[in-house]
């Protein structure tokens, strides 16, 4: 993506803040004034007041320069103000877009970026656009008036001496804008090793009790050492350039004083129109050149850094969901909760997950989907609410595909239960609520009891109003689960999906909560993912599957009486439970008193 583009791109997010662009631009052109005023005035009262001892035109001169030297300080402080309040608008509407923009991405694109990666682009690129424009584009538009009035002016005071003191600055500018070009994709790379540093953070943090579980503290710094070495070396190679930069342009600027100061100086002694009143002001409107000349360098850094950010975040701007809604869907707004699969095909990063998948759930009624891991059964809960979209084959709700329904309505009629629940840092109340804000607190307790939590949410210390840590870190994985299934119901959903909703939680709660699923479930259309046969068995059907596809259905009666995967699965497990069951006999025979009779 071209400079260019990336610029338009962002100026248009001021094009709405089109007065306060006006204003901003309004106090830089008086600033500019003062400024090129000011060395006139030093003329007037070099020429009319010392050389003539004038002292009123001394007098007089000498108020209009600190005049207008408080005008241009008022001048910039309005410049700064108004251009700050004009950038925090721009990436106010910048990082919305963007974050609303990553909300709206598919689950494949999650898939495929890192946390950490759009951490950055949301946060550290924001800010550098930020930076450009509070004053970047404005310092642009005042070097281009200041070295455009100045170079006027030096041709109508004197234009042997104005080209020769303008000889430099098509060198400098050359040398800025290769400085530029070079330095744009070395800003690249600092943002992308920021990235990674920001990612190898993001995952320690996160991980941090896994971390210390396995004592890989060292192994965690040794990671990190890499890619924190990496961002140092780019950085110091964008600063080395910087620095070699800075001399040069400071010798060509002193080059090309000393030879006005040399013909200057030479003319007011040969020439008696040419004053030292006017070598002094154009000694003065030189050094004033040279400000915008420096903050050429400042400008470019800056813009190089917003162009580089700026096309890191349209990468993500111009990202398209693989999920998109028909200009033509429509709402499911009184779903009766019929599930159809017909024939659906689904392939995820280039390999084929689910292979002619055909099912029919009747409204009200249960389906137990069970398999080995990585044999599809997420996949399909998966395509339902439309997280993912079928390759082939069609998913419908009520007859209808799905993907002529509008996704928010679609998923406001079913409710999830995912098998690693997440729990934000909130109140108990909120976790639950999440996806019914307007929820009642009856309607909250309700959820609750049929998830075989309120008892336990009442004995912490502020009851459903408990803040709860960082993902739930003060609850345990079952006490978690039972939050999110709360969460589910608390939304009446007419489809229910529990996806291995009871593989956190011991077997008296399981139990506990299958009891209180049942009477959840009536009425509703459910889809229940478990390896636990037992929690499946009591489904009107059954489908099992192997490597993506169906390989059997039925009853539970029936399955376990036919060879195959199914009766595999219950035997090994019922194996398991009964080995269980014994060593739990024999560890309660050994610790009962001497003389009691065993059990």
């Amino acid at each position: 993506m071209r400079s260019t583009t990336i610029l338009a791109r962002l100026i248009r997010y001021a094009l709405p803040h089109w007065r306060l662009s006006l204003g901003t631009l309004a106090v830089t052109l008086v600033g500019t004034f003062a400024d090129l005023a000011i060395p006139m005035f030093l003329r007037q009262a070099i020429d009319g007041g010392l050389e003539e001892g004038a002292q009123s035109v001394l007098y007089v001169t000498a108020g209009l320069v600190v005049a207008f030297t408080a005008f241009k300080g008022l001048s910039q402080f309005g410049r700064q103000f108004m251009a700050e309040v004009l950038s925090q608008r721009v990436v106010f509407a910048i990082r919305n877009q963007l974050y609303m923009h990553i909300q709206s991405l598919s689950f494949r694109f999650h898939d495929q970026t890192r946390t950490g990666e759009l951490m950055s682009r949301t946060t550290s690129d924001v800010e550098r656009v930020r930076r450009f424009a509070s004053m970047g584009i404005f310092q642009i538009v005042q070097i281009l008036l200041v070295t455009g009035g100045v170079a006027v002016i030096l041709f109508v005071i004197d234009w042997q001496l104005a080209l020769l003191s303008l000889l430099i600055v098509p060198l400098l500018v050359g040398i800025a804008l290769s400085f530029a070009k070079r330095i744009r994709p070395l800003f690249q790379m600092v943002q992308e090793a920021w990235a990674d540093v920001n990612v190898v953070v993001q995952e320690n943090l996160a991980g941090a009790r896994v971390v210390r579980a396995f004592a890989q503290e060292d192994a965690e710094a040794r990671r990190f050492a890499p890619v924190n070495a990496t961002l140092n070396d780019r950085t110091v190679t964008v600063m080395r350039m910087f620095a070699m930069r800075a001399p040069l342009f400071n010798a060509i600027l002193g080059a090309g004083q000393v030879a006005v100061l040399w013909f200057g100086g030479w003319k007011v002694i040969d020439d008696p129109n040419f004053t030292l009143g006017t070598l002094v002001a154009f000694n003065t409107y030189l050094l004033l050149l040279m400000m915008p000349v420096r903050m050429l360098g400042m400008t470019i850094n800056s813009f190089a850094r917003a162009v580089a950010s700026g096309e890191r975040i349209f990468d993500i701007l111009d990202e398209r969901s693989d999920v998109l809604e028909s200009p033509h869907a429509e709402a499911l707004t009184k779903a009766e909760g019929r599930v159809t699969f017909e024939r659906v095909g689904f392939q995820h990063e280039h390999h084929s997950v689910l292979s002619d998948i055909n099912f029919e759930i009747a409204p009200g009624q249960a389906l137990g989907i069970v398999g080995g891991t990585g044999s599809g059964k997420s996949s399909i809960i998966n395509l339902l609410p439309r997280f993912y979209d079928a390759n082939d084959g069609r998913v419908l709700v009520d007859g209808i595909d799905v993907r002529d329904l509008t996704i928010d309505s679609l998923r406001a009629q079913i409710g999830i239960v995912h098998q690693e629940p997440f729990v934000f840092a909130d109140t108990v109340r909120a976790n639950i609520a999440y996806g019914r804000p307007d929820a009642t607190r009856e309607q909250v307790v309700t959820a609750a009891r049929l998830a075989q939590i309120h008892g336990f949410i009442e004995t912490l210390p502020n009851g459903y109003e408990t803040v709860v840590g960082e993902r739930g870190v003060t609850l345990s994985g079952g006490q978690k689960q039972r939050v999110a299934i709360a969460r589910a119901l608390v939304l009446d959903p007419r489809i229910l999906i529990l996806d291995e909703s009871t593989s956190s939680v011991d077997t008296w709660t399981e139990h506990a909560i299958q009891d209180a699923l049942r009477t959840a479930q009536q009425g509703r259309t459910t889809l229940i993912i478990s390896q636990r046969i037992r929690s499946v068995r009591h489904v009107a059907e059954i489908i099992v599957l192997d490597h993506g596809a169906i390989e059997q259905r039925g009853r539970h009666e029936d399955l376990i009486e036919t060879d195959g995967l199914y009766r595999e699965m219950w035997e090994a497990q019922e194996a398991e439970a009964e080995r269980l069951r014994r060593e739990a006999a024999s560890a309660g025979a050994s610790s009962s008193p001497v003389g009691s009779p065993s059990s």
